[in-house]
Formats: structure tokens, sequence, C-alpha cells
């Protein structure tokens, strides 16, 4: 894990190694001081020796004036050098995250990356900074001032050594039972992450159904189920305050009763035993913040372990070497194609698909919800690989195509219409950001926008809120489609993306797309017989399987399923004609 870590340091290498240098300076300084400080009180006071006094009370200043020196520079690089780390890390994980196949961001869920790249990130930055600080400081403070109390007396350092042996196996027990609990906390931070995140994208159906105090209810129960957990945690940390207090106090005690009696026997000076006292300070001062910092690791180090499992996940799609770069046209053969998704692979979502489109054919389909119609465009842009079979696209299979050029030709306007906060230019321009104006009122116009567009204030400079929430549903699609339309593809795929448009805009956009887009693949996914039936074939799913194709002639005469479809939507259509 923390070569994984490490690795993100980058170009703060240079903070983070400046950083202990300067605090080793600076602990340097510091326990020089005592020493300066028992020799005026031996040499300088107690001689009665004025120059004395002087000369080694100026050397204590400079030292002082060092150690203050040394202080800031340590916490300036400390500062940077965490800060930089905390920015990695998050850059390395959106990287990362942006080659996740889908399958790979069901393993981590949408809730559980922003958690790792939000809180976790911070409790890692927060513990690598206390580590090149810190955790530099404490141990080398901690030996220096041993090393001279052992100089003044043996006695004093074994002392100190009995406490720190004793200190050190408490923390290593509270470590071991305190870590298992906080890995609960944090994937429970996941659970009420998603929770936030479902309720805000639905907060409009909350609000219509009236499900505030539910949803409260919910929140509540997410939010008390982490206090639980922490609470549990924190028992734990919280023995490492009193063990502490009892070692200061201890060893305080025992080093006033043990100094007393030798300068008593005259085996130690009053200067000596000023020293000493500082020298004990600055000792349990290095122990307590040993433990603080050991508090601080135990809490990041599953935060670590969190964002680790991110850095080392393998995208489950990827190019081959010398993938082919390009896409001679839009023809679409599925080769006896099954598939599972990786979740759940025991249940097979397609069985034994085996089709030929031909390129610049409109392709219609039809089935339940549940059939696996999104599922049969989705294995075409390759955006889950297929479990039996193969799918080729212009004649190649779809493994063997570089994703980029792949997905650059295979355009497809989903079920779930997304649009992000930016100008209605900025969101036509994720299809072509080169894309001129002649270009977009072009594309516009073919998916029935360019109409509603120009009557806002502002045109296609019109701001888009995030998630698109100022436009309705229909002219949310329209924008979607002509997004599509712009990266000129050889396959455009339309999944149910024309359900919220009245069906004479959605008879317009299908003649459009006909006949001004003749060379390029249509697929239109639709719930509606009347957006598919005048396609030149139509596909119909059944339970994952490919039940029937041909015409919608041909698949009234011969398909039970087509005509039930066929008489239910003209039945429904009847029905609301009499009721105007």
């Amino acid at each position: 894990m923390f070569k994984i870590l490490f690795r993100q340091i980058g170009s703060y290498k240079k903070d983070a190694v400046l950083t202990p240098v300067f605090v080793v300076l600076e602990v340097v300084m510091e326990v020089l001081i005592p020493l300066m400080m028992a020799a005026i009180i031996d040499y300088g006071l107690a001689a009665q020796n004025l120059s004395a006094v002087c000369g080694l009370g100026i050397i204590m200043i400079v030292m002082a004036m060092l150690a203050l020196f040394f202080g800031v520079e340590s916490g300036k690089t400390a500062s940077s050098a965490s800060s930089g780390f905390a920015m990695n890390l998050r850059e390395a994980m959106y990287e990362k995250i942006q080659n996740f196949s889908f399958s790979n961001i069901d393993r981590f869920s949408t809730a559980g990356l922003v958690t790792r790249m939000t809180t976790d990130v911070s409790n890692v930055q927060q513990a690598f900074q206390m580590s090149i600080r810190i955790c530099v400081r404490a141990p080398i403070m901690l030996i220096s001032a041993m090393v001279m109390t052992f100089f003044i007396h043996p006695g004093f350092a074994g002392i100190f050594l009995v406490v720190i042996i004793c200190l050190a196996l408490v923390l290593a027990l509270i470590s071991s039972k305190a870590n298992p609990t906080l890995r609960k906390v944090f994937r429970r931070y996941d659970a009420l992450n998603a929770r936030v995140q479902e309720n805000v994208n639905g907060i409009r159906e909350v609000k219509s159904f009236v499900q505030e105090e539910n949803e409260t209810t919910r929140f509540e129960d997410e939010s008390s189920q982490i206090r639980t957990l922490f609470v549990s945690a924190e028992k734990l940390l919280a023995l490492n305050a009193p063990v502490m207090q009892f070692c200061i106090y201890t060893c305080i005690l025992l080093i006033s009763w043990m100094g007393a009696k030798m300068i008593i026997s005259d085996t130690l000076t009053e200067g000596q035993l000023m020293s000493m006292f500082t020298y004990v300070i600055n000792i349990l001062t290095s122990l307590m913040m040993v433990s603080m910092t050991f508090v601080s690791l135990i809490m990041s180090r599953a935060s670590g372990e969190r964002i680790a499992e991110v850095l080392t996940e393998e995208a489950d799609l990827y190019s081959v070497p010398h993938a082919v770069t390009e896409m001679f046209d839009g023809s679409v053969d599925f080769d006896h194609v099954s598939f599972a998704y990786p979740s759940n692979p025991q249940k097979a979502v397609l069985h034994d698909v085996d089709l030929h489109i031909q390129s610049g054919e409109t392709i219609g389909i039809l089935g339940a919800t549940g059939s696996g119609k999104s599922t049969f465009a989705m294995l075409i842009a390759r955006l889950y690989d297929v479990t039996n079979g193969e799918i080729r696209v212009g004649d190649v299979p779809v493994k063997d195509y570089d994703l980029n050029c792949l997905r650059d030709n295979v355009a497809m306007v989903l079920q779930k219409n997304v649009l992000f906060s930016g100008t209605i230019k900025d969101n036509l321009c994720w299809g072509n950001e080169d894309a001129s104006d002649e270009e977009m009122v072009r594309v516009c116009r073919l998916a029935q926008a360019d109409e509603f567009i120009r009557e806002f204030p502002k045109g296609y400079d019109t701001y888009i809120e995030r998630g698109g929430v100022n436009v309705s549903g229909g002219q949310k699609q329209r924008l979607c489609i002509a997004r599509a339309l712009l990266k000129k593809p050889k396959i455009l795929i339309l999944d149910d993306s024309t359900s919220a448009v009245d069906t004479k805009t959605e008879s317009r956009i299908n003649q459009a797309l006909k006949e001004e887009l003749p060379d390029t693949t249509k697929i239109i996914i639709a719930q509606r017989i009347s957006s598919v039936r005048n396609a030149d074939r139509i596909l119909l799913f059944h339970d994952g399987a490919l039940e029937d194709v041909g015409t919608h002639d041909e698949l009234l005469k011969r398909s039970p399923i087509y005509m039930e479809i066929y008489e239910s939507q003209t039945r429904e259509g009847i029905d609301d004609e009499n009721k105007e």
C-alpha cells in the first residue's frame, strides 16, 4: 500500500525530503539549549561570573532563533508536500476512474469513489504531513533527549526506557482492535454518501410524494450506525490519553525523587537537574506527539488501503496492442453472442443472438423491460465485453478496435440523458470540440432542437444548469441527439431517447435522420411501435433472446408477441382520442 501511495508524491519529493532535514536541525538546536541553560547556572550564576552568563546567554538566544527558523521552514515544506501529495492522489484516482469500464465502477459504487476522493484523501493528507514532520521530530527528539539524560545519569535513561516499552505495548493493542472498526466506518460512509446522492438527484420525486420525513429518518439511521461504530473505535483510541498521562506523571515523580537524592549526595548539580527536567519535558512531549500521530495513522491506514484499491484496480476493458484505428463502414455482426453481467455471471441477459446489420440500415428494436434491448446496444460500443460469441463492426471484431476509435464512431444517446453545466454550445461540443456554429445549427435542426433553442434569449449561449434542470425532458433529449450527431458517427444508437418527445416531433427526427444520414447505421430502441414502424427491419427481443426479425408488416403477420404489442398500443391510442 505504502509504495502505491508514495509514488504519487511526484514533484513534491523535494519538499518531502527538506521537511525532515529542517526538523532534524530544529531538534538539534532544542537539544543543545538545555545544555546552555545548565552551563549558565553552573558556570555563570553559581560562580557569579557575569561575562559567562552573557556569553552563554547570547549563544542560547542564537540557538533559539535558529530553532524558530527551522521550525517555520519545516512547517512550510510539510504543508506544500502534503497538499501536493493529496492533489496528486486525487488526480491519479480521477484519471484511473476515467479509464474504468462500467463493471469496474459497479464494483466500487459511485458513492464509494466519491468518499475515497474526498474523506479518505483528507485523512491520508493529514497523516502524511504528520509523518514527515512529527513522526520525524518525535523519535529524534526522544532518542536525543534520552542520550543526553544517559550522559547526565544512566539511571534516568532506564526510567524512560521502561516507560516507552510499556507505552508501545499499549498502543499496539489499541491499533489491533481499532483498525477493523474504522474500516467498517468508512464502508458506512459510502452508504451514507450514496443515500445523499440518491436523495439530492431525486429531490423532485421526494417532494412530489411527500417523503421528506421518511428520507430524513433513513438518513438518521445511516448516521446513527456511523456514530455507533465511531464510538466503538473512539473508546479504544481514548485509552491513549490516560495511559500517556500516567506515564508522564510517573516519570516526573521518579525523576524528582531520584534527583533530590542525588543533589543531597552531591552526585548531581542544580544545573544538571534543571536541564534534566527540560529533557523530561522534551521526552514526554515527544511521547505525546508519537501517541497523537499513532492515532492519526490508525485512522488513515484504512483510508490509504481504500485509495490503493482504486489505484491498483485494472480496467476490464482496454485497447489491444496495434489496435485498429479506422472504421470503414457501419455494418454490425452478432455471431452467436451471449452475455451476463459480471456482478451476476450465472444469469444470462442475452442468449445466442445471431444477426447481420448492413451499413446504413435503420434498425428498430422492441421488447419488454428487461428483455436485453439496451444491453444489445451497449455491446456494440464495447461498454461491456461479450461472455460468448463475437461482435464485429465494419467486419472487424470490436475487441480489435482502439477504444477511442470505436466509441467515436458509435454514438449513443442513452435512456438517461445527461447534460453538464455550461452553455448549450459547451454541451454540443462534447460531440466535436472543433465544430463550427454552422455545424451545430445543422445537427440541431436534424434533432428538431434549433427552434426551441432560438426561443431562448441567449440562443446557443443559454446556460444549462447542472443536470439540465432548466430545460424540459424532451428538450434535453433533442440536445443529446444533436450532440451525438456532431460526432458524425458510422453507427447511431438511440436508446429510448425520444420517449419525452411528442410523436409528431419524433417522426420529424426519424425522417431527418433517414434523409440526411443515409450511410449511417441507425439503431432505434423504443417502447412505441410508432417510433420504429418505418425502420428497414425491427428486432423483437423477449427474455434476452432475439425472438423475431422483420419489417412492420411481416411481424404483424407472423409474430403473436408483436401483434399483441401493436393491438395494445393501438387500443390505447383510440382510448386517448376518445377522451380528448
